[in-house]
């Protein structure tokens, strides 16, 4: 049966079927009126899934989606032209340019903290390169896989736009053994994404892996301390944690330590009450395996706010550790939960220190006023992206490239960026037959001086 697909799937890719300018927009807009017609299921199942608000639903996953849409349809065709470059003395009077043709037919694996948006924002770039997309989310979001599964289907020909549902472990090694993808995009866990990378190696197929990493956030002395409380809480507990450019642990100045404390306890406070388990906009851990995780963690240092569970609502209070050595689990591992250790520094290089024993985060945020110490942060520490005076939202912004570097991913995408992920980029040089000069061929003895001369 998947043979079969697959097999239907790169016939229809061969046909040429997906590569006009007219077919890549059409089938945009169908997914546009395809997400609107199903807003409120998806609404549903997203608080079913992970206890999502539909404000919530709309920033982080749906509205993030049809914003990109939107500016994918308006540029497309801009995207989609040859691009000319300058050509070399020594192939005057040739013309050069880059062609953008679609990778074929290509697999996005997406994971279940954001279900929708994190399977569907790459569908887009693949769909405005070209491609037939063969689409596999989490198991672990069931009300989510089941809505854009039917969502899906009811849009576009499986010969087109597959939708395949199972146990990711089963699943992908079955569709990555026995058909050859020309491009695979996973989102998900550093270590699955070695898994993931492994398997394409053995067939030669480029990947793009968004990873994750523990993101430090530094707040220097002389920062803002009440918005970089604001801004590091929202970022960190939204999603009940669960986003993969959250703030993993804070470091700050020691001498602004207890007043940061004391500020994000007030905003956390004002943020989700006192009883967040049963407040609006406090999501859930997504299931048992992760709670147990996440309330280990909790040993690892003295709260100090929070840190109230409750196994049976997949609850785990907004929580923040004082006191934690940089050796416990806590710090070792990504935490992907409400779980915040709070870390005092007294110079930058003390900090850097404990930033490097996980090199390569996904997202490095800072909070300073001051210009000189904003560049040495920022030119000290690599990571995929980051943030100044601010946490986790560079990656709404669809001007910017999102994605890791080392542990946290290879590859970017959003906006152009993904058009660009899922197009491969052919140098074409044109030469014209009026001129056809003798130096270029045999015999070359005595030539070198007009080489050397041509090429340089």
């Amino acid at each position: 049966m998947v043979d079969g697909s697959l097999n239907k799937m790169r016939r229809y890719f061969e046909s040429g079927a997906t590569q006009s300018y007219s077919f890549r927009k059409r089938q945009l807009e169908k997914l546009k009126a395809a997400i609107l017609k199903y807003e409120k299921d998806l609404y549903k199942a997203l608080h079913d899934d992970l206890k999502k608000s539909p404000e919530e639903s709309w920033v982080t996953e749906l509205g993030l989606v049809l914003s990109g849409i939107r500016i994918t349809v308006k540029k497309l065709r801009q995207w989609m032209e040859a691009e000319k470059v300058p050509t070399n003395l020594m192939n005057l009077p040739s013309s050069s340019y880059v062609m953008k043709e679609p990778m074929g037919v290509v697999l996005i694996i997406a994971p279940w903290n954001y279900p929708f948006q994190l399977l569907i924002n790459p569908l887009v770039g693949a769909i405005a390169a070209g491609n037939c997309v063969v689409l596999k989310a989490s198991e672990y979001a069931p009300a989510t896989d089941a809505v854009m599964e039917k969502m899906i289907g009811e849009t576009f020909s499986d010969e087109y736009i597959l939708y395949v549902q199972g146990e990711g472990t089963k699943v992908v090694p079955e569709l990555m053994g026995r058909f050859t993808f020309d491009f695979i995009f996973y989102t998900g866990s550093t270590a699955v994404g070695k898994i993931i990378y492994r398997m394409a190696a053995e067939k030669l197929i480029p990947v793009t892996l968004e990873l994750g990493g523990k993101s430090p956030c530094v707040v220097e002395s002389d920062a803002d301390i009440k918005v970089a409380a604001r801004r590091i809480g929202i970022a960190k507990f939204s999603a009940a944690g669960q986003m993969c450019v959250a703030p993993d642990y804070v470091l700050v100045h020691e001498s602004v330590k207890e007043k940061f404390i004391g500020s994000l306890k007030e905003s956390l406070l004002r943020f989700f009450g006192d009883k967040p388990e049963s407040n609006y906009n406090y999501c859930r851990i997504i299931n048992e395996k992760q709670f147990d995780r996440l309330a280990g963690y909790l040993k690892d240092g003295r709260v100090v706010y929070g840190g109230r569970t409750d196994r049976s609502k997949l609850f785990i209070e907004p929580t923040i550790l004082d006191h934690v050595s940089t050796d416990a689990p806590v710090m070792r591992e990504e935490i992907f939960g409400p779980i915040l250790p709070v870390i005092p520094f007294h110079t930058m290089e003390d900090a850097r220190q404990v930033i490097k024993r996980n090199p390569d985060p996904l997202a490095f945020y800072v909070y300073t006023s001051g210009t000189r110490k904003e560049k040495e942060w920022l030119s000290s520490v690599p990571a995929g992206g980051a943030c100044v005076n601010n946490s986790g939202w560079h990656l709404t912004n669809h001007h910017l490239p999102f994605g890791g570097r080392g542990f946290s991913g290879i590859g970017h995408y959003h906006g152009k960026y993904s058009f660009d992920t899922f197009s491969h980029k052919k140098a074409v040089m044109k030469t014209p037959t009026w001129f056809d000069p003798g130096i270029k061929y045999p015999p070359f003895k005595g030539k070198l001086k007009l080489f050397k001369r041509v090429i340089r």
